[in-house]
């Protein structure tokens, strides 16, 4: 099965940058899409960002994150990065990578296999 290690995480103040990165291992070649979610304390985790497989120029982000936010893929390396920025305290959340055989789906019901996830904590 894919397997899905995050990295890159910390703590920052707002207005900072991040990038986080998600390695992946395993039959990659099943992942078609690759998507970042996040989980606040006592919230139900939510979508961030996705990219397909086939073309790094097929993205989608939640409202809430497009323009400060930027997901991109390396098939070489099979790896996903986010790059965060303008960071905000309400950005504060555990990040998760997910993989999917799908086309794209913000709804993490859509996705096989998550990796264990990366705290992001944004200070204000």
């Amino acid at each position: 099965q894919v397997q899905l290690v995050e990295s890159g995480g910390g703590l920052v103040q707002a207005g900072d940058s991040l990038r986080l990165s998600c390695a992946a291992s395993g039959p990659t070649f099943s992942s078609n899409v690759l998507g970042w979610f996040r989980q606040a304390p006592e919230k139900e985790r939510e979508f961030v960002a996705f990219i397909r497989r086939t073309s790094s120029s097929n993205t989608y982000y939640a409202s809430s994150v497009k323009g400060r936010f930027t997901i991109s893929r390396d098939n070489v390396k099979n790896t996903v990065y986010l790059q965060m920025s303008s960071l905000k305290p309400e950005d504060t959340a555990v990040y998760y990578c997910a993989s999917g055989a799908g086309w794209g789906s913000p709804l993490p019901r859509e996705y096989e296999y998550w990796g264990q996830g990366t705290q992001v904590t944004v200070s204000s």
